[in-house]
C-alpha cells in the first residue's frame, strides 16, 4: 500500500512543505537528531615543578588537555580554601596565589598532582593547594621573600610558567626532620638534618620556615616526615642573650608520644653560634620554665 502519491511539480511550494511538515509529524519520513556541540575537556593538571636560574626561580604548573583559558596570580595575606573559606596552613614570609580556570587536579582516580610539595630553592619553599572545586585550581607558593614575578605560557607540553625574582644572597643551614622509619625500628637518631637555603640577614627565621614547609619529595621517600604536633606555625621568634624563644601557632598537642615538633625545633635553632637555650611557647604564649639558662617546653609537648 502506498503511503503517498508523487507531488506534481506545479504544485506550490509552501504547500510542498505542509505536506512534509505533516508527513514527518505522522512519522512516515524519519528525522535524525542534530549532532551535539562538540565540548573542550577540562585541562587537567599533571605536575608541578621548580628549579633555580640566575636571579630567578620559576615554578611550573604542567596540563593535560590544553591550557586553562583563564590564570591569575597576585599576592595574598593568607591562603584560604576555595570551597571551605578556611584558612590553609602555609609556610613562608610571602604568598603568592595563583589559580587556574577551568581547571582541575583530579581525574577519575584521584587527585593527579600532590597536594603539598616543598622546594629546596632560595625563594620558592613550598606549593600548597587551596583549591580545586567547580573548575577552579588554586594554589598557594610559600616564599622566603616577596619579590616581583613574571607569568607566561608554554605549548608542548601546556605549561603556566612563574619566574619569581630571587636575586638575594643565601646561606646553607641544617633542618632537622623526624626519621619515621628509625623511630618504628627505634634506631637513634629520630632526627635527622637536611640542608637548605635561607636568607643570609635573617637564617633563624628561615630554617624554623624551611622546617614547616616540610621535606622533599624525595626525603619523604626516605623516611623524613614534618612532625607538627598539631603547630601550624610559628611566631614570635626572639634570639637574646643565647635564648632562642618561639611561640608555636594554631595547636599544641604530643597525643601522647614521647616524640613531638620540639625534636626538630631546637637542634635546628641550636646550631646557631648565638643560641645556647631554645624555650618553645604554646599558642597561648606559656612554656614550663620561662627563665633561666635550661631548655623548656609547653606542657602541651609533654607525653
Amino acid at each position: 500500500m502506498r503511503l503517498f502519491r508523487a507531488i506534481p511539480v506545479s504544485v506550490p511550494v509552501s504547500l510542498m512543505v505542509s505536506l512534509l511538515a505533516c508527513l514527518v509529524a505522522a512519522g512516515a519520513v524519519p528525522v535524525q537528531a542534530a549532532a551535539p556541540a562538540a565540548t573542550r575537556a577540562t585541562p587537567t593538571l599533571v605536575g608541578i615543578r621548580a628549579a633555580h636560574h640566575p636571579g630567578f626561580d620559576r615554578i611550573v604548573f604542567e596540563f593535560e588537555g590544553g591550557l586553562p583559558s583563564g590564570h591569575d596570580a597576585r599576592y595574598v595575606t593568607k591562603l584560604v580554601g576555595d570551597g571551605s573559606g578556611l584558612p590553609i596552613r602555609i609556610a613562608g614570609r610571602a604568598i603568592l596565589q595563583v589559580g587556574f580556570t577551568p581547571a582541575r587536579a583530579h581525574d577519575a582516580q584521584g587527585t593527579t598532582v600532590p597536594r603539598r610539595l616543598a622546594f629546596a630553592l632560595p625563594n620558592v619553599m613550598t606549593a600548597v593547594r587551596s583549591g580545586d572545586f567547580e573548575g577552579v585550581t588554586t594554589y598557594g607558593i610559600g616564599l622566603a621573600k616577596k619579590t616581583p614575578f613574571h607569568v607566561s605560557t608554554l605549548q608542548g607540553p601546556s605549561r603556566v610558567v612563574i619566574d619569581i625574582r630571587a636575586a638575594f644572597p643565601t646561606v646553607q643551614r641544617q633542618v632537622f626532620f623526624f626519621d619515621r622509619d628509625n623511630f618504628v625500628d627505634n634506631v637513634e637518631p629520630f632526627f635527622r638534618p637536611v640542608l637548605r637555603p635561607v636568607l643570609a640577614s635573617a637564617p633563624a627565621t628561615g630554617v624554623l620556615d624551611r622546617l614547616f614547609a616540610g621535606p622533599l619529595a624525595g626525603e619523604k621517600s626516605d623516611g623524613l616526615r614534618l612532625l607538627r604536633s598539631h603547630a601550624r606555625g610559628f611566631a614570635d621568634l626572639v634570639v637574646t642573650g643565647g635564648v632562642a624563644r618561639v611561640r608555636l601557632t594554631g595547636g599544641c598537642n604530643s597525643d601522647g608520644s614521647t616524640v613531638t615538633v620540639a625534636g626538630e625545633i631546637m637542634p635546628t635553632l641550636r646550631q646557631f653560634s648565638n643560641v645556647d637555650v631554645v624555650k618553645i611557647l604554646d599558642p597561648a604564649g606559656s612554656t614550663e620554665s620561662p627563665a633561666g639558662d635550661t631548655d623548656s617546653i609547653p606542657a602541651c609537648l609533654e607525653p
